[in-house]
């Protein structure tokens, strides 16, 4: 009878830790440029991460982090849009649009 309380002491512990596990997202990105004029910051738009977060995008052999400081996109299948500075670090903007793994 003592293992349980003790166990439910180290899941709510565990559950509650500031540390949480990034769940990688693969999918399409693009890139905008209206709004917010921006000063270089490798921002972004995600549907449901919360504001302030840092985002690591992969696209090819290159990496960026960025923060989400928007909600989008709103076009089926993709699941985030970059700055154009972020878009420039990966090296996207001629594509305008490219697979890219998000964590």
């Amino acid at each position: 009878m003592r293992a349980q309380p003790t166990l439910l002491f180290c899941l709510a512990t565990f559950s509650f830790s500031p540390f949480s596990v990034a769940h990688a997202e693969n999918g399409l990105a693009s890139y905008y440029s209206y709004g917010k004029a921006g000063k270089g910051e490798l921002t972004c738009a995600h549907r449901t991460r919360p504001f302030g977060s840092v985002l690591r995008v992969s696209y090819g052999s290159r990496t960026i982090q960025c923060r989400v400081n928007d909600r989008g996109p709103f076009i089926r299948g993709r699941i985030v849009d970059l700055s154009v500075p972020a878009a420039r670090a990966l090296g996207m903007m001629s594509a305008g649009v490219v697979r890219v793994s998000v964590e």
